[in-house]
């Protein structure tokens, strides 16, 4: 679906919707650990637009696929272009620092730089207009402290947020960031000691990806850890 979108974006000369489109693949692939493909594909959006939106998916795969140099860059690109731009101030730029906060072993840090996100994190994204919300923005500042939540060992905090997002499916469309919640509340369960309910959401998301290609980094590790349980 989204190569054929790209291709019809492409041909009708609307480089800031195909644009789009490669920002949010750049971002699935970062999410599912293709880091080197989330680079390319990043890359390749960022050089059909520096649009608002585009540069804020490219910034989120670059992070997440642990260029925090790079991602940094566009951040501060972001904030100079856009000072007063609420999805900007208030998810995109938290969201994009948290990570990086991560990256650095700062979890308190990425969890503090989120709070400036919560009036605003369960409205439905601005990026790339009603198409762009299939790709990339819904929930991520949710996504992001759910993860910090785990680096900081604090198990039970981060079921809590990640529980948030399948709690609004509505909102998460067909974001990848819906499946990833499912993995890591079953990780955050395990963490937390509740072994059963860690195992429900594992083979919550492993029967999600059964059609899968098997070679997925992500699926792979969630297999193992799945078996780790049993």
């Amino acid at each position: 679906m989204t190569q054929n979108a790209m291709d019809l974006a492409h041909r009708a000369d609307e480089q800031e919707r195909a644009a789009l489109y490669q920002a949010g693949a750049a971002v699935r692939e970062a999410f599912f650990e293709n880091t080197s493909e989330a680079k390319r594909t990043a890359a390749a959006a960022l050089a059909l637009s520096k649009g608002r939106d585009v540069e804020y998916g490219a910034a989120l795969a670059l992070s997440l696929s642990g260029d925090s140099s790079r991602s940094e860059t566009l951040a501060k690109d972001l904030e100079r272009r856009f000072p007063e731009d609420t999805s900007v101030r208030f998810s995109y730029l938290p969201t994009i620092r948290a990570l990086s906060s991560l990256h650095h072993g700062e979890p308190a840090k990425a969890i503090e730089l989120l709070q400036i996100a919560v009036p605003f994190e369960l409205a439905e994204p601005a990026s790339g207009g009603s198409e762009g919300n299939l790709f990339l923005g819904a929930l991520y500042p949710i996504y992001v402290r759910g993860e910090a939540y785990l680096n900081a060992h604090r198990g039970v905090q981060a079921a809590a947020e990640f529980q948030k997002i399948l709690d609004h499916r509505g909102i998460v469309v067909s974001d990848p960031v819906g499946a990833m919640a499912r993995l890591q509340l079953g990780r955050a369960f395990a963490l937390s000691g509740d072994k059963a309910k860690a195992k429900t959401a594992y083979q919550d998301f492993l029967t999600l990806w059964k059609d899968a290609d098997s070679d997925v980094p992500i699926l792979k590790q969630a297999e193992a850890e799945y078996a780790n349980l049993l």
